[in-house]
């Protein structure tokens, strides 16, 4: 049986939906209860609480850890997840971790998830590590102004990194649950290009079949909207981010192809399976 925590997400719906098809028992977390594929058990948990995790790994092989942003709050122990795993008999963790540990590796937040990968590779288990990139699905802040307006609002229009689709990332996750040959296995997930925001839009509106506007914002004016849903602090390192990446973030990776056996796919694709979102 195999667990997967974030299991409602944009990355746990494909990867328990993967598993599922292979024929593997799956067992998927998320704080409230939620609808799953048929043969899918539901577990409601916090991971803020470890000890809350273990009716759902009795009995499991596998865990898919995927943190929320809570779990680096001051206090967190996500490394007592590790420890519930191995108690419970757990043999393999696939940890998603973030690209940042390495492109910015002393940040607060990264610095923790950095400590939580070193956690899991002295745990005894057999392990992976996903260190995706910025990703596709950052996209749905649009929605709401898309399907209002026609119109996208972000700052660094013309500047483009190399995000990636979460179906990918799950498409990944599901080959390092599932085949041994990617133990100890560190993956960093991009998309196959570097795409601007306004190139997003563009991709966004032929996908609906209908014009999008692009409004480029002042990085004063973005970082007033995303203190809204997130501390200032995130806001400016995510804008640094966004605004200069350095060249580690603007480099497209071969591991999607080295696990998956072919490219990453493009934005273009994620936004056409996702249009309904925009309508």
């Amino acid at each position: 049986m195999i667990v997967v925590t974030g299991a409602t997400g944009n990355i746990g719906r494909p990867l328990t939906q993967a598993l599922a098809e292979a024929g593997q028992h799956v067992t998927a977390v998320s704080r409230r209860s939620a609808a799953v594929p048929d043969g899918v058990r539901h577990v409601a948990a916090d991971l803020a609480e470890p000890v809350g995790l273990r009716p759902a790994l009795a009995g499991a092989k596998a865990l898919f850890l995927l943190l929320s942003g809570d779990l680096h709050a001051a206090g967190a122990d996500p490394a007592a997840i590790i420890g519930e795993a191995a108690g419970s008999g757990v043999r393999r963790v696939v940890l998603l971790s973030t690209q940042g540990v390495v492109t910015r590796p002393f940040g607060p937040t990264r610095m923790a998830m950095r400590a939580l990968e070193d956690k899991l590779r002295g745990s005894g288990l057999e392990w992976a590590v996903l260190r995706p990139g910025g990703f596709a699905s950052n996209a749905l802040w649009w929605a709401e102004s898309v399907r209002e307006q026609q119109a996208v609002a972000a700052p660094f229009g013309d500047v483009g990194v190399p995000i990636i689709d979460p179906a990918d990332i799950a498409a990944v996750a599901a080959a390092c649950l599932l085949e041994d040959r990617h133990t100890g296995g560190v993956y960093e997930l991009t998309g196959p290009e570097l795409i601007t925001p306004r190139q997003q839009a563009e991709a966004i509106a032929a996908a609906l079949g209908s014009p999008v506007r692009f409004h480029e914002l002042t990085r004063d004016e973005a970082k007033a909207a995303m203190t809204q849903s997130m501390p200032a602090e995130l806001a400016d390192d995510t804008l640094d981010i966004l605004g200069s990446p350095n060249p580690a973030e603007l480099r497209v990776s071969p591991d999607v192809q080295r696990v998956l056996g072919r490219a990453p796919r493009p934005f273009a694709d994620w936004a056409a399976r996702n249009a309904a979102a925009f309508r």
